[in-house]
């Protein structure tokens, strides 16, 4: 029996502040890039938040469970790392707008992942519908886009895609290992490390290790290792120790919509009237997977 409680106005208001936040993230990398390159700011960031988060399991007793989780941990860490590594690239290919729509598909992912993999995440009938219409709303939004040239690409629209897929597999990674019973502390430094070594790595592989110190370049970096990656994940995290997990979920689906109306607020990117058809799909795809199972619960007789 699930005692938490329901999410009341304080709950609502502070997630309505949280997507705010998550949406900006692209926003933020998007605008700074021509100072630091995108990947080298994620890694830049996590780095930074992974001091912070230590710095709290420190202060709090914690250890993490190297032993037992350290190669979970290590799985987690690199799809944690592989998702922003792609959407590092794809922010230099597509517009952030673009690129925060396809991030969010990951709900979609790991549906499909976790009834593959763990007991008791089955999908039904009206999920499954929820996945074809996620879907079709992506053949409807890369249908019109260029391959090349312009503010967007089909290559950059498949980069974002494609870290959604990795944000998705890093939810099955951890609900299929140790990692399910671990605090959310570790759980969150883990991903943190790993997307440290891993895009510092390709940074400098790449040639995309050079930062201009420009105020922006700086901002951005710290807005995303101090509000991003730190204080708003564990906010998340606390909430869903507090409150019901599922109605939390939906009112996550409000970052795309924010992130796309900022994209063109904000950068002044353009709204193509295909992908804006195909975002409405994706996103009506992904409540119906995510909802359905509160929905279910609510109808069931008490």
């Amino acid at each position: 029996m699930d005692t938490r409680a329901p999410v009341d106005a304080r709950a609502g208001a502070l997630m309505v502040g949280l997507c705010f936040i998550w949406a900006l993230q692209q926003i933020a990398i998007k605008a700074a890039a021509p100072d630091a390159p995108a990947v080298l700011q994620i890694g830049l960031r996590s780095a930074l938040s992974a001091l912070l988060v230590a710095l709290v399991m420190w202060r709090t007793g914690q250890r993490p469970d190297w032993r037992g989780h350290g190669r979970a941990g290590a799985l987690v860490g690199l799809l944690f790392g592989a998702e922003f590594w792609l959407l590092g690239e794809a922010l230099h290919l597509t517009t952030a707008s673009h690129a925060v729509v396809f991030l969010y598909t990951a709900p979609i992912f790991a549906a499909m992942g976790l009834h593959r993999w763990v007991p008791g995440e089955r999908l039904h009938g009206v999920q499954w519908l929820g996945i074809a219409l996620a879907f079709g709303g992506i053949a409807v939004a890369f249908a019109r886009t260029p391959a090349t040239g312009g503010a967007t690409s089909l290559a950059g629209d498949a980069l974002a895609l494609a870290a959604g897929a990795a944000w998705g597999a890093t939810t099955v990674a951890v609900r299929a290992t140790g990692l399910s019973n671990a605090p959310a502390t570790e759980t969150l430094l883990y991903q943190l490390l790993g997307a440290t070594v891993l895009l510092l790595a390709v940074a400098v592989l790449t040639g995309q290790a050079q930062l201009r110190p420009t105020p922006l370049a700086l901002s951005s970096i710290a807005f995303q290792a101090v509000v991003v990656s730190f204080a708003s994940y564990l906010a998340w995290f606390r909430l869903l120790r507090r409150y019901q997990a599922a109605t939390l979920g939906v009112f996550s689906f409000l970052t795309p919509p924010l992130g796309v109306a900022l994209g063109a607020l904000l950068l002044g990117e353009p709204l193509e009237r295909a992908f804006i058809q195909g975002a409405v799909l994706v996103l009506a795809g992904v409540v119906v997977v995510s909802g359905y199972p509160l929905w279910a619960r609510r109808r069931r007789p008490r």
